[in-house]
């Protein structure tokens, strides 16, 4: 399953997608063998679905990536950041429903 609404992002472009966003920005950090990644995944469609315009969700492969991994001292995945005004102002980790991730992103 992939989503238009999600975003994956590189070295090059975080800073644009992220820490440059006007609306808040949930970032999931995951790699292909993560099986609860994978189990998030689907939620976190139906987030970037319901809201599309209204916040944006960027995924970072670790293994891809390991330098904004470093950068952010992610220790386990999935992990979610969030950003706002190009601040890291939360995190969560593990496999959550989407009302979860929603109230997190509005917390």
């Amino acid at each position: 399953m992939a989503s238009e609404l999600i975003k994956h992002t590189t070295d090059a472009t975080f800073e644009e997608d992220v820490l440059k966003s006007s609306t808040p920005v949930l970032v999931d950090y995951w790699a292909e063998w993560c099986g609860p990644c994978k189990m998030l995944a689907p939620q976190l469609e139906k987030v970037a679905t319901q809201e599309a315009g209204l916040s944006l969700i960027v995924k970072v492969n670790t293994e891809a990536l390991p330098g904004l991994s470093a950068q952010y001292n992610i220790q386990g995945i999935p992990a979610l950041l969030l950003f706002k005004n190009g601040k890291l102002v939360a995190e969560q980790a593990g496999a959550q429903p989407a009302s979860a991730i929603r109230d997190f992103i509005y917390r």
